[in-house]
């Protein structure tokens, strides 16, 4: 049970030195992938060697931080306000509208970018003070963005579905393509399950309309942002070139050699991003030093997240080396439960090392285990892998350790340790139901 061990280890590494001693995440990423290569023993620079190799050749990794800067560049450059304004035209002027604008648009902008940080970034910033001016207190509003943040995970294109579909223990039972479909579905039941939450809140704590006078209207906004939704288009193409009745004819056009070179999670964070830099382009800045100060702006992300992700697909192989697949299939291939319980340990695994990682990375880790162990309780392929990537969607409300807990929480001026109970309450252990009752066809996806 050495990598099981190594495992556990990994996670409580990283809870204290985030969580108790207040480091950045990056650090203790580092840490943790270290403790993992040293369960190695003898073997521990092999180990070691094997993490950085994986990741220095996975194409994940330069794909998920593309889709940072691609969510930093709509956000940057308005395309994200506009797509919000009009929202907010359409359903600002009802009851408690501009939670209910927060929480579609948390669907919207996570689709597109893949980031529960930067989710809760872009809408966080645009929503949170429309919600605090309607009655909203800023505790719910932070919570309302955050348990929204990982929304990115469960609608694609999602960079988590990539990843988790590009494991050797996924592809030989489910492609993305196929699963492309059936996640929309999956994240279609945790939207309408928020937007149920938000109609209780509004009516639980008497929450009005938005003010008339941050509401335009819907042909005033949409003539200034309809531009904002050619982002889609970025998305739809490589979509359209990979899938379906298209995806055949490029083949049959080019040749499967080549058509095989088409990746979606390549292509897509790089034409939304250049259709979104297009787009804004009035928003951009016209010299070298206005440049240079932009992109001084996105590089401290990039210091965090890229050793975020680096580290943690590092550590995965390291853990691979290890032995964790197969003894934590053996763990759990050893209870004897119904499939739904199954689905339930399985979730609380997930969501258990989400709440230190992000979602990608907590996929990357833990998903190509919790898909095999599913499979061998019965659930069908993809119901199984639509089930793990919504119990990874409460990577932003898990505390403690979820970036976008302390993003909406300073956004609100908030204390974070003030959400921590209702996020657990109101997003985490439902969204946790939810994955566990499509993992066995009860809601069909």
């Amino acid at each position: 049970m050495l990598g099981i061990w190594a495992l556990v280890a990994y996670i409580a590494i990283i809870i204290v030195w985030n969580g108790v001693f207040k480091r950045n995440i990056g650090e203790a990423m580092i840490l943790g992938f270290v403790a993992v290569a040293a369960f190695g023993g003898s073997s521990f620079f092999d180990t070691f060697w094997a993490g950085i190799e994986g990741a220095a050749t996975e194409e994940i990794v330069f794909a998920a931080l593309t889709f940072v800067f691609m969510g930093f560049v709509l956000s940057k450059t308005g395309v994200v306000d506009q797509l919000i304004a009009m929202l907010n035209s359409l359903l600002g002027r009802r009851r408690g509208g501009a939670g209910y604008v927060s929480t579609v648009a948390s669907g919207l902008f996570g689709a597109v970018s893949g980031s529960g940080s930067g989710n809760a970034a872009a809408v966080g910033s645009v929503t949170i003070p429309w919600m605090e001016n309607s009655n909203f207190s800023p505790k719910l509003s932070a919570t309302v963005v955050a348990g929204n943040a990982g929304l990115g995970i469960a609608i694609p294109p999602s960079s988590s579905l990539f990843i988790l579909t590009g494991s050797a223990a996924v592809a030989s039972y489910v492609t993305a393509d196929q699963l492309f479909v059936a996640l929309f579905l999956g994240g279609a039941w945790t939207l309408v399950y928020r937007l149920l939450v938000m109609f209780y809140f509004v009516r639980r704590h008497k929450i009005g309309a938005v003010d008339p006078a941050l509401i335009e209207p819907f042909r005033r906004t949409f003539a200034a942002g309809w531009s904002s939704l050619l982002v889609f288009v970025g998305i739809a193409i490589p979509v359209l070139l990979t899938s379906g009745s298209t995806g055949d004819a490029i083949v049959t056009w080019i040749g499967e050699g080549p058509a095989d070179e088409i990746s979606i999670i390549t292509w897509i964070p790089v034409l939304v991003t250049m259709i979104g830099l297009v787009l804004g382009r009035k928003a951009l800045p016209r010299r070298a030093s206005g440049w240079w100060q932009l992109l001084g702006e996105v590089g401290p992300r990039y210091a965090v997240i890229g050793a975020t992700l680096f580290f943690a697909f590092a550590a995965a192989e390291s853990l691979g080396e290890l032995g964790l697949a197969e003894q934590l299939a053996s763990l759990l291939g050893d209870l004897d439960m119904p499939p739904f319980l199954v689905a339930l340990v399985i979730g609380l695994i997930v969501v258990g090392v989400a709440a230190p990682l992000t979602g990608t990375a907590t996929i990357a880790a833990v998903g190509p285990v919790a898909f095999t162990t599913l499979l061998s309780a019965g659930v069908s392929p993809v119901p199984a892998a639509v089930a793990i990537l919504v119990f990874a969607s409460t990577e932003g409300a898990s505390p403690p350790g979820a970036a976008p807990i302390y993003i909406a929480s300073g956004i609100a001026r908030v204390n974070p340790a003030r959400t921590f109970v209702p996020l657990v309450l109101w997003y985490v252990l439902p969204i946790l139901v939810i994955g566990s009752l499509i993992a066995v066809g009860v809601l069909p996806v």
